[in-house]
């Protein structure tokens, strides 16, 4: 008898799937109503439920402000546990489905990422994963995945981050280039020095750890030099745009440029090089499924070009 009480005992200590499910997507979303929206359920419903479980809970889960709601220490601590048995039910249903069915991904990742690391490779990912119908959503800085349609996003960093779980892709390194023709009409630089009076083009920073001119001289091991700025843009994809078009020198993230420097539309210029701290990753959000789509995914992120 007591052998039988013992496997109902956790039964006991769960609340209903329902207060789960409308708690988790309200997390999510930061919003009773956005939650309610998403489930097709009144906005009075998914507040009742989370004030079940707070009362079971005998703990608040959310800070209720004027126009929005924030997770509570507690509310943190449920929302992961919730959020990570979700995405590991969704992914055993699509294991054992198949993963056959035709499924469309949102992967967000910067203008860069997609114009230079994605676009390139799209029709190797149609044939790795025929069922697969990408959207693709370009951010500038790091958005709250928990408050966006995401599947996947890329990330520039150090791995850690609150709203989802993340895989390495690569590391990344930073040296100078220039165009083939850019390199016909002036002189190679043949030092740091020489190479810090060119005409330099300088991508400002939007995102996190992004590396500048200033602090890649730095780096590199030259004192501090007077650069000559040619050209700054915001986005990184002008830059190399500029770049392309003979204008100057900027600087070249390997990973994103590997197309162009193997091309030779681009050419490295010198030896120096600057290994970054940070690196590539790709992130599930909290609460969204690693099926089998979005594994093959990240795997095909992954990869690099052939050679």
């Amino acid at each position: 008898m007591k052998a039988a009480e013992d496997k109902k005992g956790y039964r006991r200590l769960l609340p209903s799937l329902t207060a789960l499910v409308e708690f988790e997507a309200a997390a999510r979303l930061g919003s009773f109503t956005k939650a309610a929206d998403e489930l097709g359920v009144t906005q009075p419903a998914v507040s009742r439920q989370v004030r079940g479980l707070e009362e079971m809970l005998g703990a608040p889960l959310f800070h209720r402000q004027h126009r929005a709601i924030v997770l509570t220490s507690e509310g943190e601590t449920l929302y992961a546990v919730v959020a990570e048995s979700m995405k590991r039910i969704a992914g055993a249903f699509d294991r054992i489905s198949g993963g056959q069915h035709v499924q469309e991904l949102v992967l967000a990742t910067t203008a860069a990422f997609s114009r230079f690391r994605v676009m390139p490779r799209l029709g190797d990912l149609r044939r790795m994963l025929p069922q697969l119908r990408l959207r693709l959503t370009t951010q500038m800085f790091t958005a709250d995945l928990r408050h966006n349609e995401v599947d996947l996003a890329v990330r520039y960093g150090n791995g850690k981050w609150s709203d989802g779980s993340a895989t390495l892709l690569y590391d990344e390194e930073v040296f100078p280039v220039c165009s083939a023709r850019w390199l016909q009409e002036n002189p190679a630089p043949q030092s740091l020095a020489e190479l810090a009076r060119a005409p330099l083009i300088e991508s400002l920073s939007t995102s996190e750890g992004w590396m500048g001119w200033e602090e890649w001289f730095l780096l590199a091991g030259a004192l501090r030099q007077k650069l000559d700025f040619t050209l700054q843009c915001s986005l990184y994809t002008d830059a190399v745009q500029a770049t392309l078009l003979g204008q100057g020198v900027t600087l070249g993230w390997s990973r994103l440029l590997q197309e162009q420097l193997h091309s030779g539309e681009l050419v490295r210029l010198g030896t120096a090089s600057v290994k970054t701290r940070n690196a590539y990753y790709a992130v599930v959000p909290h609460g969204r499924s690693p099926n089998h789509s979005v594994s093959q995914l990240i795997a095909w992120l992954q990869k690099d070009r052939p050679d």
